[in-house]
This record gives C-alpha cells, sequence and structure tokens, in this order.
C-alpha cells in the first residue's frame, strides 16, 4: 500500500482528500498547525519538511497547503511566494517520489475562459503569479509531478470560513442578505469530484498538466442561487452586483473556469453536475 503524504490536510479539500484516498492508500496528514488528525509541517521551513519526509517516506506527495486569500497575496507578495512556490521547492528538494501540485484558473487573465491546458496563461493578480510560478518550475525541475488546475472549491466544513458554499447557507439560514457578483464564469468544484480526480492520478501514476472543474459553467450569482433553491433557502435575499463594485485590492479574471477534455479522454474522469454535487451534501448534512 502506497504512503501518501498530503499538506494542508486540515482544509475542506484536505478533509475529502482523507475520506476518499484513505481507502487506497495509507495517508500522512500535515497541516502548519498541529491538531488531532494532522502532524504538524510548515512547508516554509525546509528542516521541518526534511525531517518528515525521512521519518515516513511517502510514495505521493499531495500539495494543498497553499496562501489563497487572493487579496492577501497582493498586499504580502513576499509570504506568498514563500508559500506558494519556496514551499514547493521545499518539499521537492528532499523528494523523489510523484508529487502533486493543486493549481488554479487564476493562471489565466478571464478574457476568453473556460480554459484548455494549452491555452495561453496571464495571470492578473499576484495570487495567480505565484501559482504558475510554482507551476513552471515543477514543469523544469520535477519530472515525476502532476500539476492539477481547478476552480472555486467548495464544500460544508463547519470548522472554515473559506467556503463560498458555506457563506451562502450560513448567510441565507440568518435571513441576511447576501451580495454575489454576476459577472464572474467558473465551474464550481464539489471537493469530493477533486478528490475521487486525484485518487485516480495517483492510481495511474498520470504525470503533466491537467484541468479539472465540474460539470456545470456559471456566474457565481447563479451558483448561489442554486445553492439556494437545493437547500431550500430563500433566493431572494441574493443581490447580484458587479466584480468591479467591490473596489477588491486584487484584479479576478470574469471569464475563468476550466474545460477537462483532456482529462476525460486520458483518465476516463467523467464531471458530475453542479446541481448533483449540492444535492449530495444537502443528504449528508442532514443524515
Amino acid at each position: 500500500m502506497k504512503t501518501i503524504l498530503i499538506t494542508g490536510s486540515n482544509g475542506q479539500l484536505g478533509e475529502s482528500c482523507i475520506k476518499i484516498l484513505e481507502s487506497y492508500f495509507n495517508i500522512i496528514a500535515t497541516s502548519r498547525k498541529e491538531s488531532n488528525s494532522a502532524l504538524k509541517m510548515d512547508i516554509t521551513d525546509s528542516l521541518a519538511t526534511k525531517k518528515i519526509l525521512k521519518d515516513f517516506k511517502p510514495e505521493v506527495i499531495v500539495n494543498l497547503a497553499a496562501m489563497t486569500d487572493v487579496d492577501g497575496c497582493e498586499v504580502d507578495k513576499g509570504l506568498a511566494k514563500k508559500i506558494n512556490v519556496e514551499g514547493v521547492k521545499n518539499l521537492c528538494q528532499y523528494f523523489k517520489g510523484h508529487f502533486i501540485q493543486i493549481s488554479t484558473d487564476y493562471v489565466f487573465d478571464g478574457l476568453n475562459g473556460p480554459y484548455s491546458e494549452s491555452d495561453k496563461v496571464n495571470p492578473i493578480s499576484y495570487y495567480g503569479e505565484s501559482k504558475l510560478l510554482a507551476e513552471e518550475w515543477l514543469k523544469i525541475n520535477f519530472v515525476k509531478s502532476t500539476i492539477l488546475r481547478t476552480n472555486v472549491v467548495y464544500n460544508y466544513i463547519k470548522h472554515t470560513n473559506a467556503s463560498f458554499l458555506k457563506w451562502v447557507i450560513d448567510s441565507l439560514n440568518k435571513n441576511k442578505t447576501i451580495n454575489v457578483v454576476n459577472d464572474q464564469w467558473n465551474n464550481p468544484t464539489w471537493t469530493q469530484s477533486l478528490s475521487i480526480v486525484i485518487a485516480r492520478i495517483i492510481k495511474k501514476e498520470s504525470f503533466g498538466l491537467y484541468h479539472y472543474g465540474d460539470k456545470d459553467y456559471m456566474s457565481r450569482f447563479e451558483f448561489a442561487k442554486l445553492i439556494a433553491n437545493v437547500f431550500k433557502l430563500d433566493s431572494s435575499l441574493i443581490i447580484p452586483i458587479s466584480t468591479l463594485s467591490l473596489d477588491q485590492i486584487a484584479q479576478r479574471p470574469l471569464n475563468g473556469g476550466l474545460k477537462t477534455k483532456k482529462i476525460e479522454s486520458e483518465l476516463g474522469i467523467i464531471p458530475n453536475t453542479v446541481e448533483n454535487c449540492l444535492h449530495e451534501i444537502h443528504k449528508l448534512l442532514d443524515k
């Protein structure tokens, strides 16, 4: 049984990855902060990273650790680079197995999405730039790597506030009006869908660049309305606004999202619909 080391395992994608992968592999869960379910490992600490890798000798690393606060990356580019680029280099410095890096559609400018793997990259935020720098380093320096770009990753995990789904559900349950942009387009991706893709990549030992998002291409506003309908909440509380009106520090790609033809044909992946994913989450929360 292969040993898989997961970084950033306390996040919403980390939780799903552990649930899916532990059926097939021996899992070493790590996180920047130690918890009951994860060992402490800060990927920016070269010596600590070296020790963990030496002690557990994983055959695969799934790197979920990242600075994903888009505005935060713009404000503190040094920290963003330290985590999103130097952290990747630290992990690879002491590792010779299969390295899986989660990346983002923010490597594109959002003018002509959804994007395929062959489309030209052009990040318009430092978050996107830092993730692209990690991609480029891996392509040149680490042959046994898989770069998996995804977008609008969501689930309902009680201890995190990083999920769009959780924010919408919690706000509407409190009868709070929420403003949601109607000009950002993506194909939202359930963490379980993405975890199943990661399991397939590990089993098939697939290297290279892949795009994955669930089936439906929609605006963030449409996604919020669909969440309200599936969870039987008041969709009239969702107010459409423009991205420009938010006056955010970092630019956002508007027509983002990812085409999945390559991963479908090469790995036999069939993307689920967003509505089906939301119904599955609803069932799980009702248990």
